[in-house]
């Protein structure tokens, strides 16, 4: 980024930056730990997502006020909003993983408190919280590096992860057809597999973000292959 002439500017920018990278930092450790929640069985781990979730709530409070004093004093144009603009974005996309996060940790309550008839199986789940997780890490490094050209990747992974979903959906389904007595836990399981689905949606989002600050390009709603043409121009 260009440097101004008022170096008090520099530094309020910066500094929210680096706490949206904290924030950032937060949400992913929220969502491992939710997901080795729900993996594990351990509820003490759910419990503390969800009682860390107060956390991220505050960081996008505290950073949306910042944002807009840096706005209300400075006036800024061009480049300057359009980074303000992407950083409002993004903590409401970081601020709503926080949310998916703490879901995960309330369905896993739900699944161990209850008595289980069948032992359910994880190994989708696992991989596509893998995949989130990755989406979300290269999202904040673009962030990081104003860096847009990896949009297109991230987008081709939300692509796999709403496939592994559809996948984990069927399979949901077919158990709870052949043993009608698993429905309310199997339910539980899904509402978990589908906020795994929406963390790759908002992490998907904060790629975009980055190709508007960049390039000055909306590339929301557009197909990969369109992003791509943007990117590389």
């Amino acid at each position: 980024m260009a440097e101004h002439t008022s170096k008090q500017f520099d530094a309020e920018l910066e500094s929210v930056r680096s706490r949206v990278l904290q924030m950032g930092g937060l949400v992913e450790e929220q969502i491992i730990h939710a997901v080795d929640g729900l993996i594990n069985g351990d509820l003490e781990l759910a419990q503390a997502v969800i009682q860390n979730d107060h956390r991220v709530n505050a960081m996008e409070v505290s950073l949306d006020e910042d944002v807009s004093h840096i706005i209300a004093r400075r006036q800024p144009t061009a480049g300057d909003l359009r980074m303000l603009m992407m950083i409002i974005k993004t903590i409401t996309d970081l601020e709503r993983i926080g949310d998916e996060a703490a879901k995960i940790a309330r369905m896993t309550k739900l699944v161990y408190e209850s008595d289980r008839i069948a032992q359910p199986r994880f190994s989708q789940i696992k991989f596509m919280s893998e995949l989130v997780v990755d989406m979300l890490r290269r999202a904040l490094d673009a962030f990081a590096r104003l860096d847009p050209t990896a949009a297109t990747q991230i987008a081709r992974q939300d692509m796999q992860v709403d496939e592994q979903f559809r996948s984990e959906l069927r399979h949901l389904i077919t158990y709870m057809m052949e043993d009608p007595r698993t429905i309310s836990m199997f339910i539980d399981i899904l509402f978990a597999a589908k906020a795994i689905e929406r963390i790759g949606d908002h992490a998907k989002n904060m790629s975009e973000y980055v190709v508007y600050m960049v390039k000055g390009k909306d590339v929301r709603h557009t197909s990969v292959e369109e992003m791509e043409r943007e990117v590389l121009e």
